[in-house]
């Protein structure tokens, strides 16, 4: 019987050198990008990572997929370390992970043809050769709704170009997708297709998703689960029910107060929890919690003692009020 968790990132660090000098370079400082992060994401689950630009949602992503080595911590794929692999096992393990790049003008070769871009991983990995490659391809372009062309990505819209990208993402069969913000490029009115047509891949092929976005309407969407990230940290992570209908970290509801509600009427009673000035520099963050130069409910040991990420009636929140 297969694990119920399929992946488990334990105390992930990132922290990116900032150096000084052109021939004797020396280090002054660390941009801490990501500080000590930890989830699980379950078979079959999407999982929203949320939060400001900045917040170090792209490089948890990174990290997860080994495309950036992490400075320390544990990313398990399926009860294996990918942080401790290399060469060929760390090849044929990203078969099954893939991703799903937030630009879709610029993630695809504009020299070769779609029918190229998608069979290119087939044949990378070995899973098919000549006139198998293109019935697959035939079949990839058909899960996302697209016809097989001899066409070039400039002939294409923007969403069906990042319909090619899924394509592209699911012809090794993979069993995890990482999922970085594939809509924010895309026009109001194509997003909900794509979101909708990565949804209904999740529930047929049995995908497990990572999606990563500051949109929390759309992540409320599909997401099961959804992690709030501020500066590095995860700051609240709860099921989307939870945090939309009670958000706990006053970081969680000023995101929320400020989603705008279809209604123009509700949209003018209802009060906004605006935050006071911007998120601080990863080089030097703000002592013990790293929100409290911003927040509303500020104590004095907010700026003395960092909370910790502790459970509070099945979710997590990282905030002193809480605890």
């Amino acid at each position: 019987m297969k694990n119920s968790v399929l992946l488990e990132v334990k105390n992930l660090v990132k922290y990116f050198p900032v150096t000084k000098g052109l021939i004797l370079e020396r280090k002054i400082a660390d941009v801490k990008a990501v500080d000590d992060v930890s989830f699980i994401i379950h078979r079959g689950e999407t999982l929203g990572l949320v939060g400001e630009s900045g917040a170090g949602k792209t490089t948890v992503g990174k990290c997860i997929l080994q495309l950036t080595q992490p400075t320390s911590g544990q990313v398990l794929f399926d009860g294996a370390d990918l942080c401790q692999m290399e060469g060929e096992s760390l090849r044929q393990a990203r078969r099954h992970m893939q991703t799903i790049f937030q630009d879709p003008y610029s993630s695809l070769n504009p020299r070769h043809t779609i029918e190229t871009i998608v069979g290119e991983p087939l044949i990378v990995h070995g899973l098919a050769r000549g006139q198998q490659v293109r019935e697959q391809v035939t079949e990839l372009l058909r899960l996302v709704e697209l016809e097989p062309a001899q066409r070039y990505p400039h002939m294409f819209s923007g969403g069906q170009r990042q319909r090619i990208g899924v394509a592209r993402a699911l012809a090794t069969r993979p069993d995890f997708l990482v999922c970085d913000e594939p809509v924010s490029a895309l026009d109001v009115s194509i997003q909900a297709q794509i979101v909708n047509l990565l949804d209904n891949l999740r529930q047929e092929l049995g995908l497990t998703l990572l999606f990563i976005s500051h949109d929390l309407s759309m992540v409320r969407h599909i997401s099961e689960r959804i992690a709030v990230m501020y500066l590095g940290k995860i700051v609240e992570l709860a099921s989307s029910a939870d945090l939309y209908h009670n958000p706990l970290h006053p970081y969680t509801r000023a995101l929320l107060s400020a989603v705008p509600i279809p209604d123009p009427k509700l949209e003018r009673q209802r009060q906004r929890l605006v935050l006071k000035g911007e998120i601080p520099s990863p080089l030097n963050p703000p002592p013990g919690c790293t929100f409290h130069p911003r927040c509303p409910e500020c104590m004095e040991i907010c700026s003395q003692e960092a909370p910790p990420l502790l459970e509070k009636g099945g979710r997590w929140v990282a905030c002193h009020r809480v605890s």
